[in-house]
């Protein structure tokens, strides 16, 4: 089963298995957008909506998702909002260098296949200076976490990987500074991480 055909059978119940559960963490991620005004925004794995109430009126917003259904669902939270939805990759963004000021990625790098590609694509993207938004779940380097590593494979077929170590999509990406990093949920397996491009 593909990653699109299993989010096209989960799209209408994802909201009802985890926007209660993730709500305050994705305020709080948000929180670091500041004042948009003027500004242009990816969200990048917008899936079925859920932080399109949430984000700040004066940017102009991009949603992108990899699965037809999610971006429908999404379409009826964006009365009111500047979005744009576009269905696309996001190992492989449609979108120019160095246009976007900003690039939330809430829930999307633990269900890419190749997560450091979708950071570095989304790096291309920012421009300098520009800022990251991550809210995932993550493993430390060295944890061990061996039911987590055993079951990722089987999991990330299906919806999400749970073996992804954070630092090591970073390695990749050297023009990317980390300003924060927080305990979101699930005692710390989850975390809100604000990056920085750099100069």
């Amino acid at each position: 089963m593909s990653l699109r055909h299993s989010y096209t059978l989960f799209a209408p119940f994802y909201d009802l298995m985890i926007s209660a559960a993730t709500r305050p963490a994705r305020v709080a991620s948000l929180r670091a957008l500041g004042d948009v005004t003027g500004q242009t925004i990816l969200v990048d794995g917008i899936g079925t909506g859920l932080d399109i109430p949430l984000l700040p009126s004066g940017a102009e917003y991009l949603g992108l998702d990899y699965t037809p259904a999610m971006l429908r669902r999404a379409r009826k939270q964006c009365a009111g909002k500047n979005v744009a939805l576009h269905a696309g990759n996001a190992m492989a963004l449609p979108y120019a260098d160095n246009t976007c000021d900003a690039v939330i990625m809430h829930l999307i790098l633990a269900v890419v296949p190749k997560p450091q590609r979708a950071l570095a694509e989304a790096a291309r993207v920012l421009k300098p200076g520009g800022i990251i938004l991550i809210l995932d779940k993550f493993l430390r380097p060295g944890q061990a976490a061996p039911l987590r590593r055993l079951i990722s494979p089987l999991l990330g077929q299906l919806a999400t990987r749970t073996d992804v170590v954070f630092e090591d999509l970073l390695a990749g990406c050297p023009q990317l500074a980390v300003v924060s990093d927080t305990p979101a949920m699930a005692q710390g397996w989850f975390r809100c991480i604000l990056l920085r491009k750099t100069e």
